[in-house]
């Protein structure tokens, strides 16, 4: 019978997170680290998107989000001119007690962002179809549409109750537990946002495949 009682459902959550953890630490014993990614081979142009400029990161906010590598950098679509930030923030392993990567939904209202519609879209890439969480966020006169999503050598995850549930079995059978961060942001000038939402979706169009090329596979 299925459990639709919510007291039940939150019940099942330390279960479910003490299980995680003792099969996160057997696995941990035999993971296979693979190699950093460089940064210098991240491309400077993605489909008709141009590297405008890098967004430097402030040593504090690094050393917070604790990634392995991470940059951020603004691209420039031509001829339309329309601009998309980048963060990519790489872990190399999630386990024996390693750091896991920050929830925008807690980086943004942090931040001072206010998100206003929270939902999900598809984006069709040329190495296949991915859903990714959309956030337009507001900040006093400041409106933005944010995409994100986990990807690991495996698949591309939304959620991060997903992320956690597909942890374990990725890394018992790949003895690997590598995982990125992705976060692309369009600028919703005039309140715009469904405009903002198609420049963001444009630009994550083209970085996935470029990302799976770059990221450890």
């Amino acid at each position: 019978m299925p459990i639709t009682n919510p007291e039940w459902r939150g019940a099942l959550v330390p279960v479910f997170l003490a299980a995680q953890i003792l099969l996160v630490h057997a696995a941990a014993n035999g993971e296979h680290l693979p190699a950093a990614p460089a940064l210098s081979g991240f491309p400077v142009e993605v489909g008709q998107w141009k590297l405008f400029h890098e967004d430097p990161i402030a040593p504090d906010i690094a050393r917070e989000l604790g990634a392995d590598r991470l940059f951020s950098q603004t691209y420039m679509q031509t001829p339309a001119g329309s601009f998309a930030s980048l963060l990519v923030a790489w872990f190399q392993t999630q386990l024996g007690g390693a750091r896991q990567p920050h929830s925008p939904k807690v980086c943004l209202p942090a931040s001072g962002w206010t998100p206003e519609i929270m939902d999900e879209v598809r984006v069709d890439t040329a190495a296949g179809a991915i859903t990714v969480n959309r956030y337009v966020v507001a900040n006093h006169a400041q409106r933005a549409v944010v995409l994100y999503w986990y990807q690991t050598p495996r698949r591309v995850i939304a959620g991060e109750w997903a992320a956690k549930f597909w942890l374990v079995p990725d890394a018992l059978r790949d003895k690997r537990s590598d995982t990125a961060l992705v976060r692309v942001i369009a600028w919703s000038a005039g309140g715009r946002d469904q405009a903002a939402t198609t420049v963001a979706t444009a630009f994550a169009r083209e970085l996935y495949p470029r990302l799976r090329e770059f990221l450890p596979r």
